[in-house]
């Protein structure tokens, strides 16, 4: 027998999320979906929340009713960080200049991807929280003396510590209310959430600046038990509604509309009116 002569083996696909079975007259579709051994459409569709999905898909088992209430409240408290976020401008500016969908969530990723309240801030955030615990000694030594634990060519150094905010000077309230729902929710199961509450003074004072909505965050993914990289990715996720809610708000309203930067363009050489081959003038 020569290697032409050989049986091929089938491609297959390892993966320990997906699975699937094709149709018995279409081997290209799907004819049953399993998502970590649960049926998709058979057994989940209409019986578990989408947050519920969100948690099997990454943690490959279902989430408890405390898990998800939790994992639905850190949902909402982060689906629209407002215009004030460098993600939505970014996916506003899009919608305004009458960008595709497409452009306005891929411009949305790129500031909302970073070290300044984006995605790569709640992955050192999470890290600094997996390290210190609810050990209030080593979270002083570790926010008087901040060393980036994982070095990435793709990242500079950050500029302040991770999960507080560089520029405000007490904790913004809706930081506040999302850090006491969330600690709140079972406070003996979710035990970092509770303890930054409990905390959140000595922790703040340590640190010299107030606490960020990521930090909070970051504490409530510690209690999910996330890691560092599905954190991450989780927040850029997450926060695309609001990128999206806005950026077909200003698509809509028109560049005419755009609340930003109205009077900071300025022609200081206005050639004047243009006029086409009849010599009929136009602006």
């Amino acid at each position: 027998m020569t290697a032409a002569d050989k049986p091929k083996k089938k491609d297959v696909i390892h993966s320990k999320i997906w699975q699937e079975t094709p149709e018995p007259d279409n081997p290209f579709a799907a004819q049953v979906c399993y998502c970590s051994g649960y049926d998709v459409y058979g057994d989940l569709l209409g019986k578990i929340s989408w947050v519920e999905y969100l948690y099997l898909l990454f943690k490959l088992e279902p989430a408890t009713k405390t898990q998800a209430k939790l994992l639905e409240g850190i949902a909402v408290a982060i689906a629209n960080p407002g215009p004030r976020d460098l993600s939505i401008r970014a996916a506003m500016s899009g919608g305004a200049g009458g960008s595709l969908s497409v452009s306005c969530l891929i411009g949305a990723l790129g500031p909302g991807s970073g070290q300044y309240g984006g995605a790569r801030e709640m992955y050192l955030a999470i890290r600094l929280a997996e390290t210190c615990g609810k050990d209030l000694e080593a979270w002083k030594q570790k926010l008087s003396n901040y060393e980036k634990q994982c070095h990435v060519k793709a990242w500079p150094d950050i500029d302040h510590l991770p999960g507080f905010d560089p520029y405000g000077s007490s904790c913004a309230t809706p930081v506040m209310q999302t850090l006491v729902y969330l600690s709140s929710i079972a406070p003996e199961e979710f035990a970092q959430t509770s303890w930054l509450h409990q905390n959140r003074h000595a922790v703040e004072s340590a640190s010299d600046s107030p606490l960020s909505m990521i930090g909070v965050i970051a504490a409530a993914l510690v209690d999910l038990g996330f890691s560092d990289e599905q954190a991450e990715m989780l927040f850029l996720l997450l926060r695309l509604p609001g990128a999206a809610a806005h950026a077909l708000e200003q698509k809509h309203n028109g560049l005419a509309k755009y609340p930003f930067f109205a009077d900071g363009l300025k022609l200081l050489n206005d050639p004047g009116p243009a006029a086409d081959a009849s010599g009929k003038t136009n602006r």
